[in-house]
């Protein structure tokens, strides 16, 4: 497959079915907030990546080519299949028709069994936008006669993941044996973690802070570390992994 005639570029790796898609809002919410538990997968020989709505041209620290360059990098430290990126407007994130379309036709193209997305409780309003648009794409996707290019695509589960804000997951996932390659993939970002701290997220101290809440998480998980995500749907669970 390519992504010829597409609204998404390519930045990383080739279009294919992949096992699971991070959607970000900006250029390294993907590695903040569900990157260790992508690398884990990728170790694991999955076919997983990221799709970028915005490409964070309003930011104040980096310019849309500095951090397509640093996406790129972070993507082949941790192994993605494929990265790319839908260049939505950075700051104007939410639930329209047309953005909803370009992201359900590139559902269609990578075709992910599960899609994680920003959670609804963020404060920022280009995370809990970006949830609204992901839930009308899902929908869009799987419909035979929506007015799309490729096939229809169903995905099987969506997660939530932190973003800004505390959430109450119900999935955690180990990620103490790639602490060094997420931490690698998330200063690749260095535009953004090098420089002043401008946020709680945009900051030197961005690994702390976030392995922190790992190490809080791992503690509820009786492991090191862990990565939290919320299922809105109840999970099948196989009552001898118990």
């Amino acid at each position: 497959m390519s992504d010829a005639g597409m609204v998404f570029e390519t930045i990383h790796g080739r279009v294919q079915p992949l096992e699971w898609l991070v959607l970000a809002p900006h250029p390294d919410d993907a590695e903040i907030g569900a990157g260790g538990t992508l690398v884990r997968l990728a170790r694991a020989g999955r076919a997983v990546g990221i799709l970028e709505l915005s490409r964070g041209e309003r930011g104040t620290q980096g310019s849309p080519e500095v951090r397509v360059a640093e996406c790129a990098r972070a993507a082949g430290i941790m192994g993605l299949a494929w990265r790319g990126q839908l260049g939505l407007p950075d700051g104007e994130l939410r639930d329209t028709l047309e953005g909803a379309h370009a992201l359900a036709a590139a559902l269609r193209a990578v075709r992910p069994r599960v899609l994680v997305v920003p959670h609804h409780r963020d404060r920022h309003p280009d995370h809990f936008g970006s949830y609204h648009l992901s839930k009308r794409a899902v929908h869009l996707a799987q419909l035979a006669k929506a007015d799309l290019p490729g096939d229809p695509h169903r995905v099987s589960r969506v997660l939530l993941y932190q973003g800004n804000a505390d959430i109450i997951p119900n999935v955690l996932i180990d990620v103490a044996d790639v602490q060094d390659v997420w931490a690698q993939s998330v200063l690749a970002h260095e535009s953004q973690f090098s420089g002043a701290a401008i946020s709680e997220t945009v900051t030197p101290e961005i690994v702390e802070r976030r392995r922190a809440r790992m190490t809080y998480w791992g503690t509820m998980a009786r492991v090191r570390y862990a990565e939290a995500f919320e299922a809105e749907d109840a999970l099948l669970v196989d009552p001898l992994t118990l």
